[in-house]
């Protein structure tokens, strides 16, 4: 089989990319490695059957081959790279899909697009379902990466109609693990950093927001579930053990043994008080559950962290 993965030098793409090597007959990595790294996908560069190619799936590419799966992941897909980087958040979401999609159209390749829990904005109702519509802000601070997710999902979605691309959507929540970059803003490797040098853990608001974290590896099993599904469809993938944001730094303030203390800051605007997927659907058709719980989780990324740091 063939893939193609836009934004496969990225923190999920480099794990995608290592789960279906050595399986496959070819990998195409596309990347602009504006939020990627080389680092990630250094030890695929000798195989064979792989190929890296830095390029912005915003523009038009060409494959000189036939392709199985299209997998579309191009995005900057955290609080730093976003807020930087706006125009092409939201160019990456509209235009990369349209001609990811196009890709897939042009050689009835399976498409797989990486969307977000981001979608349902700050949520009303908890667990959120693939069937709720959200509660977005249009125009926030946020709005660069939310609408450049939901547009997206149309646009998938309107390729699915008109033209009969075989499609899946897979709603991704928050997922942690090795190969993240550490200061691109996401709460996981913030507090693992922080407390590894001691230094005071940043809670933003009370930190009685929650949410949902999913290890590296859960998350990768799930989108290749959703990428190897038959039909079109959309699914949740995540974790659905819920903790509060002041939970998760306690705990890591012991997973480290840090002397870390932990000090609040103003909550930012719209950021949302719950997150927390409603697994059934992907469960009951996807036959996906975790398998790596939180603490294990932690441990394996706080000792990357180490790695990286020292």
């Amino acid at each position: 089989m063939k893939y193609l993965i836009t934004g496969g030098a990225g923190f999920i793409g480099s794990h995608l990319v290592s789960e279906i090597i050595d399986n496959a007959e070819k990998v195409i990595v596309l990347d602009n490695l504006i939020t990627g790294s080389m680092v990630n996908i250094d030890k695929f560069i000798d195989k064979k059957n792989f190929e890296f190619v830095e390029h912005d799936i915003q523009n038009h590419y060409n494959p000189e081959e036939d392709l199985d799966y299209v997998i579309h992941l191009a995005s900057c897909a955290s609080p730093v790279a976003y807020y930087e980087n706006p125009i092409n958040t939201l160019k990456s979401g509209s235009i990369g899909t349209i001609n990811a999609l196009g890709i897939a159209r042009k050689f009835n390749s399976k498409f797989l697009l990486t969307s977000t829990s981001e979608v349902y904005g700050d949520p009303k109702e908890s667990p959120q379902s693939e069937s709720y519509w959200g509660n977005v802000n249009p125009v926030g601070p946020r709005s660069m990466y939310d609408e450049s997710k939901r547009f997206a999902e149309a646009a998938t979605q309107a390729y699915i109609t008109e033209y009969s691309v075989n499609a899946t959507i897979i709603r991704i929540f928050n997922t942690y693990g090795p190969n993240m970059q550490l200061d691109d803003g996401r709460v996981v490797t913030n507090f693992i950093v922080q407390a590894l040098n001691n230094k005071d853990i940043t809670v933003y608001g009370n930190g009685q927001q929650t949410r949902s974290f999913s290890y590296i590896d859960d998350t990768v099993r799930g989108l290749l579930k959703g990428l190897y599904y038959e039909k079109s469809d959309i699914f949740n993938i995540g974790n659905d053990n819920e903790i509060t944001i002041l939970e998760l730094a306690k705990n890591i303030i012991k997973l480290t043994n840090s002397n870390s203390n932990i000090v609040n800051k103003p909550l930012p605007k719209d950021d949302p008080m719950q997150r927390k997927p409603d697994l059934k659907k992907s469960q009951s058709i996807l036959g996906y559950k975790t398998q790596i719980d939180l603490e294990e989780g932690l441990l394996k990324t706080i000792n990357w962290v180490k790695k990286i740091i020292n």
